[in-house]
């Protein structure tokens, strides 16, 4: 086998996944849940992807259908899958639906499912049982394994060892397969935390000495919404010794969902941790999980309803699960799981973003939408947030031609050893979008709503640049792209940058206190090619000038459709290539203005 097998390299930014050797951006995205289980399927399917200039493909693999038959393993219709992704140069990263898809137990074997006794379910309140949190309320059975008893662990961990085992066997010498997701939006819905008798028990019980040392020898570097979880801990620890009676989960972190959702988080973080140890021992390619995000409908990117994401209570989003609050939580006590990933649909991108940076792990979007608004905002996790590669869901019901992401990660891909050498030196990329206006107001009554997607602006060597949406007359239009300081790592030359995507336009100031003028050296726009060494090179097409610049003043990338606004001059040319690069100059002239 070969010894380069997938594995995240950090570097002196965050962290890049190196594929046969190579960094790897990856452009993925995900399938509906159970179209992998079909290689016939498939058939239909993969050129589609590869025609969306799609690299990697996300696709589940099912507990039920590896272990039908306990201790018996079937792994033909994965290996015809992997088989024939390799035919289409794909990689794939496969999901692992074992104990837990979507805060369920779904896809468990009918072996596990029906036995109880030996495979407990957790309890959770009844539907009528209110907001009562007494010892008399009434329960019911939920559809998930119980954390809190270890044969299901156990019988999880054997079967994803099994798989990765094989993988190692069929496809260590390929890398077709190049990371693994363990479970799915892991979680309790329904309920805060589970209330069985055995979970009461554990919950009644002290609080692990390992999680209580975590978080009060590390408590300056924690997540500040884990924080905000915490103010009850703070004076539990800071009390006398004498008065810590118990150590109970509600005497040290008080009573409340809070606490319920850490306990929770805690032993499900272990339970996965259990299960990636043992894929990890077989073959140790990158392994993570995803979160079902806590939508508050405070931070979102939509209007829709807090409850149609989750909500914002544990229960309605499954609570356990690594959402910012207890992140921290899973990143120590799950150490076999390279990192947390956020599925992203109705949060804050960027925000989203940032946050699962978080003590500088590298981040993976597994899931997000797959139309033109999400299109958009993977320019923020590639040029800001050196993401290893987005993944809109659902894409193989989509097709080739209208689809946003043809075109994204057409450009993308193109240009990704570009990308990837800017995301390891710091401070050289900024990616950015611009959603659409708000409709004019219908009356001259009602107030013209703000851009949802103001100007940005950056520092680059010696520069600052103002990223505003390009315009002329009319109406400008939706835009997205990044901006690469491309010579930053040679700080005695003078600064280019190479600017990709649509719909925009660059904006230089010298930051020199002596400068007295800022203008624009040469444009260029630039084709990617191939060079003998097989990566990319930026081939001149056109020197851009005059109305390409507004005389000078800016460095114009225009949308695809500019709007004149009626004005009889087309000044502005439909997007091309996508690519140009852009060097600025200042003036330092003597004496006074």
């Amino acid at each position: 086998m070969s010894q380069a097998i997938p594995h995240l390299q950090r570097n002196a930014v965050s962290h890049q996944l190196f594929v046969k050797g190579k960094p790897f951006l990856i452009l993925g995205a995900e399938l509906q849940n159970s179209s992998m289980t079909s290689a016939a399927y498939m058939r239909t399917v993969w050129q589609k992807l590869v025609d969306m200039h799609i690299n990697t493909v996300l696709g589940c693999v099912c507990w039920e259908s590896i272990e039908p038959i306990e201790g018996q393993f079937d792994f033909t219709k994965l290996d015809q899958v992997i088989y024939d992704a390799r035919s289409h140069h794909l990689h794939l990263i496969l999901l692992w639906f074992g104990s837990f898809k979507n805060g369920l137990s779904t896809y468990v074997p009918r072996w596990v499912k029906t036995d109880y006794k030996r495979f407990p379910r957790m309890h959770i309140k009844a539907e009528d049982s209110g907001n009562s949190d007494s010892d008399s309320i009434k329960l019911q059975t939920a559809d998930v394994l119980s954390i809190f008893h270890t044969e299901a662990q156990k019988c999880d961990a054997r079967a994803f060892g099994e798989l990765l085992k094989h993988l190692k066997q069929v496809d260590g010498d390929h890398s077709t397969v190049i990371m693994v997701q363990v479970e799915n939006e892991t979680g309790l819905l329904g309920d805060s935390r589970d209330r069985s008798a055995a979970a009461n028990k554990r919950f009644a019980e002290d609080v692990s000495a390992d999680l209580l040392s975590f978080l009060e020898e590390e408590y300056d570097t924690l997540h500040e919404d884990l924080k905000e979880n915490l103010e009850h801990f703070t004076k539990y620890i800071k009390s006398p010794v004498e008065e810590r009676k118990s150590k109970s989960w509600e005497a040290v972190f008080g009573k409340g969902k809070h606490t319920d959702e850490l306990f929770m988080a805690y032993h499900y973080a272990k339970y996965l941790d259990q299960v990636a140890a043992a894929g990890k021992a077989e073959y140790p390619i990158p392994l993570y999980t995803n979160v079902w995000l806590n939508y508050m409908g405070k931070d979102g990117d939509n209007d829709f309803p807090a409850i149609v994401g989750g909500g914002g209570d544990p229960g309605d989003y499954p609570s356990g699960g690594g959402v910012s609050k207890v992140l921290d939580i899973w990143q120590k006590f799950a150490p076999n799981l390279d990192f947390i990933s956020p599925d992203i649909y109705l949060n804050d991108y960027v925000v989203s973003c940032r946050q699962y940076r978080h003590r500088n792990q590298p981040l993976f979007i597994p899931e997000q939408r797959r139309d033109d608004y999400g299109a958009r905002r993977v320019w923020a996790a590639f040029g800001s947030h050196q993401a290893l590669g987005t993944s809109p869901f659902g894409i193989d019901t989509l097709e080739v031609e209208g689809n946003p992401f043809t075109t994204t990660y057409g450009l993308l891909s193109s240009m990704s050893d570009i990308i990837l050498d800017a995301q390891r030196r710091p401070g050289s990329s900024l990616g950015f979008f611009f959603d659409e206006l708000p409709p004019p107001p219908s009356s001259p009554d009602e107030k013209q709503r703000p851009d949802p997607s103001p100007p940005i602006t950056a520092t680059f060597g010696g520069y600052e640049v103002r990223i505003e949406r390009c315009f002329v007359f009319g109406r400008p239009g939706p835009g997205a792209g990044m901006i690469i300081h491309a010579n930053s790592d040679v700080p005695s030359e003078p600064p280019r940058f190479i600017l990709i995507g649509y719909g925009f336009q660059a904006v230089f100031r010298s930051l020199n206190p002596k400068s007295t003028f800022t203008g624009i050296l040469e444009f260029l726009e630039k084709e990617p090619v191939k060079g003998p060494d097989g990566r990319t090179e930026l081939r001149t097409l056109r020197r851009l000038n005059g109305d390409e610049t507004r005389s000078g003043r800016f460095a114009m990338m225009p949308g695809f459709d500019p709007d004149y606004g009626g004005f009889p001059i087309c000044v502005t040319i439909p997007a091309r290539t996508m690519v140009a690069e852009v060097e600025p100059y200042s003036l330092e002239e003597e004496g006074e203005l």
